[in-house]
């Protein structure tokens, strides 16, 4: 089993593990690259850890501040908070060149002038598997501005990765080509940063998506070349992949976290629906709030099995968490979509509640009470459908049947609306659409009985009047 194989092979207690969630700021904080942080906190919460955040901002070319600044506030807004941290990579460079320059002085490195096209050209030349061959292994070059520091990898042995998810993957070192610790213009390259920030920060435990299992043999092996004690323990999660069990991909799928929640998802419900992408609480439970998971998670119960983000569900979890919340939390969590809230828009929360899947919902649904009378904004195709003959009749009658009601609640617009079915003789169901549509310019929305309670007997004849008008 993999525990078995940590306790074995990893004697280091667990009882403080020191975990890091370690981003690129290239782009958007991806719902993968999340769970990893919610996993790693999890993981960290559940054992009296410490949670690191450090941002890999080594690629001058390809990061941006304000990834960075979206990748703190993201994780800020789902209650994800770091212990140490955010350390920067950039500020950090004196570590990595010192660590390579040891590694060159040990000939565990060595300098390398081959260009792409001439370790291309070799490997055609020579009929095997591409990659670089070891050209320049024992030439003994010194650095320059056109040289590349590689790692010199054994020729022997095997190299075992104990995986608390995956077991004990061995890669033979045979087949790990020389990799490159500096560019050529000196710059590090991931693998050397990353193992000389792990070792600085003596993490115990490194939880990354399964799509970096294949360089962890380059870890682990400078590592060792660095002289580090023993290795962290290791946990590969599975990959998430969309509906055609494809793996998610920001090209294709929509993967930002920030689209999420400016479309008005929880920070809850986020939290939930994607550590259980790959991980099942014991108990079984499939909602449940951040304390819960932080008891019940445990990285060995996490499956190696793909997972699939299934949106459907995603949208039901956020629709049963909105309902759920008192309507007072409704309003102050939907305020950055429906602005400031009158008491018109509080009395229709309830209702909102009940029928949005997302707060970015809910301004459409009560966007009639904010509109003139006289000027309704009109969805053309609900006009056409619920305006046809005898609608004109059914608005003239219910003008004057809501004209004459005394106390204006629901059930009184709706016996006035009822009876308007009786006088012009048609269903119930007509007469509804084509006075919702004259008020509110749709044909679907909240309650209609409730919403004219809402909207008031002076405006509602007003905008009666209105359509009565357009339709001449």
């Amino acid at each position: 089993m993999p525990g078995a194989a940590r306790a074995r092979r990893y004697p280091r207690p667990v009882t403080a593990p020191r975990v890091r969630f370690a981003p690129s700021p290239t782009g958007y904080l991806h719902v993968g690259n999340f769970r990893t942080a919610l996993y790693n906190w999890l993981f960290a919460r559940h054992e009296g850890g410490t949670f690191l955040l450090r941002i890999e901002d080594t690629d001058e070319a390809r990061n941006r501040e304000e990834w960075v600044e979206g990748i703190l506030s993201t994780l800020r807004w789902a209650g994800v908070d770091w212990d140490e941290g955010p350390y920067r990579q950039s500020e950090r460079r004196h570590l990595y060149a010192k660590a390579a320059e040891e590694l060159a002085a040990a000939g565990r490195a060595y300098w390398c002038d081959c260009t792409r096209e001439a370790i291309d050209a070799r490997a055609k030349e020579r009929g095997g598997p591409p990659g670089y061959d070891g050209f320049c292994r024992d030439r003994g070059l010194g650095p320059g501005e056109s040289r590349a520091l590689r790692f010199r990898t054994p020729d022997e042995g095997t190299t075992v990765v104990v995986d608390l998810i995956r077991g004990e993957p061995t890669f033979p070192n045979a087949a790990i080509e020389d990799f490159v610790l500096l560019r050529t213009g000196g710059t590090p390259v991931f693998l050397l940063a990353n193992a000389v920030d792990d070792v600085d920060m003596d993490i115990t435990h490194v939880v990354r998506g399964e799509d970096l299992l294949p360089s962890t043999p380059k870890y682990l092996l400078l590592r060792a070349a660095l002289g580090a004690p023993e290795p962290p323990v290791f946990a590969h999660l599975p990959i998430i992949v969309n509906e055609k069990r494809q793996k998610l991909s920001k090209r294709r799928d929509p993967v930002a976290l920030e689209l999420y929640r400016d479309e008005g998802y929880l920070p809850e419900v986020m939290c939930n629906f994607l550590a259980l992408l790959g991980w099942g609480p014991p108990s079984g439970r499939e909602q449940l709030p951040l304390e819960d998971m932080v008891e019940e998670f445990r990285l060995e119960d996490v499956n190696p099995s793909s997972a699939f983000f299934d949106l459907a569900k995603l949208r039901a979890f956020n629709g049963d968490a909105i309902r759920a919340l008192p309507v007072e939390d409704f309003l102050r969590r939907a305020e950055p979509w429906l602005g400031a809230v009158d008491e018109d828009v509080r009395r229709l929360a309830p209702l909102v509640q009940e029928r949005v899947v997302t707060l970015s919902e809910a301004p459409e649904l009560v966007a009639f009470l904010g509109v003139p009378d006289d000027d309704v904004p009109m969805d053309e195709a609900s006009w056409a459908k619920a305006m046809k003959e005898p609608a004109a009749a059914a608005l003239e009658r219910a003008e004057v049947r809501l004209g004459e009601l005394g106390a204006w609640d629901a059930d009184g617009v709706r016996g006035a609306l009822d009876a308007v079915a009786v006088d012009v003789g048609v269903g119930k169901k007509k007469v509804h659409a084509a006075v919702r549509v004259a008020v509110t310019g749709r044909t679907v929305g909240l309650p209609l009985f409730e919403s004219l309670e809402v909207l008031g007997k002076e405006r509602t004849l007003a905008r009666l009047e209105a359509a009565r008008a357009r339709l001449g």
